[in-house]
């Protein structure tokens, strides 16, 4: 598959004019090739095997956050980069996920040709599936390299969405606890 993507590339840099066998674009259609699919290998994995049963008998009902989790995706649109936080949080009933898989999560959805809205919709359901919570949340800040390099070429804006499942959706006061959290760094 590898050596496929890297033809395409080749004829890509042919179509820009540019020469693929000069010295400095020797090399770039392969580079690009293993780039893309290191960029895209969200499509390689599945919940069950991130979670890999890492989820954890808990008494607690309280909020758990995980915040500031990086990220980086292409935007499916123009194949540029969009790059931000995810900030995630879940109401637990009986058990807790491991820490390091809400993450997992994250890179498995944004590691994936996306839109931000649904890639932040995609992060709340797997975390609902996988703990069961009483509610999800999920915020995303990030920037988009398709409208800071091309299009209106607006440099500092940040596009913000969010999914609020279960208690988040439904009570007023637990979304804005959520909220004032993820503000208050």
């Amino acid at each position: 598959m590898t050596e496929e993507i890297s033809k395409h590339y080749r004829e890509i840099l042919t179509g820009l004019g540019e020469n693929p066998d000069r010295e400095g674009l020797r090399d770039t259609p392969m580079r690009a090739a293993k780039a893309m699919q290191y960029l895209c290998n969200g499509y390689e994995k599945d919940l069950d095997t991130i979670v890999n049963n890492a989820l954890f008998e808990s008494e607690s009902d309280e909020m758990v956050i995980v915040r500031d989790i990086e990220l980086y995706s292409l935007c499916e649109h123009h194949l540029l980069p969009f790059i931000g936080k995810a900030h995630v949080a879940y109401i637990p009933t009986g058990k807790v996920i491991g820490l390091s898989k809400v993450a997992r999560i994250v890179d498995m959805f944004a590691r994936r040709l996306q839109i931000q809205e649904n890639l932040t919709r995609q992060i709340a359901d797997a975390v609902q599936q996988v703990t069961g919570a009483a509610g999800v949340a999920v915020v995303i800040e990030a920037k988009h390299m398709c409208m800071m390099m091309r299009g209106v070429e607006k440099q500092n804006s940040v596009m913000t969405s969010s999914a609020m499942l279960g208690v988040f959706r439904s009570s007023g006061t637990t979304r804005q606890e959520f909220l004032q959290l993820i503000r208050s760094h």
